[in-house]
């Protein structure tokens, strides 16, 4: 009987991580359920039964487990539109909720790896924000089971082997589940294609609208219905206008955007001015675009200590933008 090596099972940690996100909705969690997984596989590794199944379902079976006992009493988290009604434009923004009630952001390097663009996109919304987002509503088992069968392709067998249940039980709860996120299916937007030059030069009107505080040509790119949240404060506005006037407003004068990818949606480090002029990290900031319009951003409030994660440079200059700039986004 052939016994895994420690390379045939960190091969696994890329989808790995994809799947411990999607049930899990916390980047620390995450962190530690995949690397949890890879302890146990390896150390266990002289029980694993080829003739019983194939290494990727055994592996499986140990993350899950994994994920569902960190699962055990655990709060759902969500995303600030599911917590209230949109806010009142003003500057407060109510009290900051504890961490563990948002979904967080993810480096999409960690969580995809394709060569095919048309795979890169299908695996790229499957992590989407939103979509992570709409799996919290779901029991942990449902969650699980839906995943296995409807994201990984797993057999109704296979899943009964990952879950120690049976098939009956595997189709009953895949069709609550499926039923359920039908309900809390996310808004329509756009994955995210490196290779859409229409997308990427909406993106990079967005940058210059931004950095330079333009109402007229940020109302002009936001969508009428766009939304914008600051995690992790409840508040959320509603309105392109409305959302506009509020960057236009003040309050990030000198802010720079650095491009990343974020959860497999465009996205980007935002970096302010310090005492001294340097351009520090601020937040990151996740955007959703929907057609030839930006429908959402997401503002990681409290993230600066993360951009090293996303490949985003500790201090700002002119060199590590342009670099940033022509590996991701473009701003011509």
């Amino acid at each position: 009987m052939a016994v895994p090596t420690v390379d045939e099972l960190e091969a696994f940690r890329v989808p790995l991580t994809a799947h411990c996100y999607r049930m899990l909705g916390s980047a620390a969690d995450t962190d530690d359920a995949v690397q949890e997984t890879i302890v146990r596989a390896f150390r266990h590794r002289a029980r694993y039964d080829a003739d019983r199944g194939a290494l990727r379902t055994w592996v499986y079976r140990i993350a899950t487990t994994v994920c569902l006992d960190l699962l055990r009493g655990a709060r759902r988290r969500a995303l600030c539109v599911d917590l209230g009604p949109a806010a009142v434009p003003g500057p407060d923004l109510g009290r900051p909720l504890p961490a563990d009630r948002f979904v967080e952001p993810m480096p999409d390097a960690r969580l995809v790896a394709a060569a095919d663009p048309a795979d890169l996109a299908a695996r790229r919304e499957t992590v989407r924000l939103a979509f992570v987002a709409a799996l919290q509503h779901l029991p942990p088992r449902q969650r699980a089971t839906l995943l296995l069968r409807d994201v990984l392709a797993f057999s109704a067998a296979e899943t009964a082997a990952v879950l120690g249940t049976s098939t009956a039980a595997v189709t009953s709860a895949l069709q609550r589940a499926r039923d359920t996120l039908g309900r809390r299916r996310p808004a329509p937007g756009d994955p995210y294609d490196e290779t859409d030059l229409e997308q990427r030069r909406l993106l990079a009107r967005y940058v210059d609208a931004f950095e330079a505080h333009d109402v007229a040509r940020l109302t002009d790119l936001l969508a009428e219905d766009a939304r914008a949240s600051m995690p992790p404060f409840a508040w959320w506005v509603e309105g392109g206008a409305t959302i506009a006037r509020m960057v236009g407003s003040g309050g990030c004068e000198g802010a720079r955007l650095a491009p990343a990818v974020i959860s497999g949606q465009p996205g980007f480090g935002q970096y302010r001015p310090d005492e001294q002029g340097r351009l520090r990290p601020f937040a990151l900031v996740l955007v959703e675009t929907h057609g030839d319009r930006i429908a959402r951003t997401t503002t990681f409030l409290g993230t600066g200590d993360r951009f090293a994660g996303f490949g985003l440079p500790g201090v700002l200059d002119e060199e590590s933008l342009r670099r940033t700039d022509e590996s991701a986004v473009p701003r011509t």
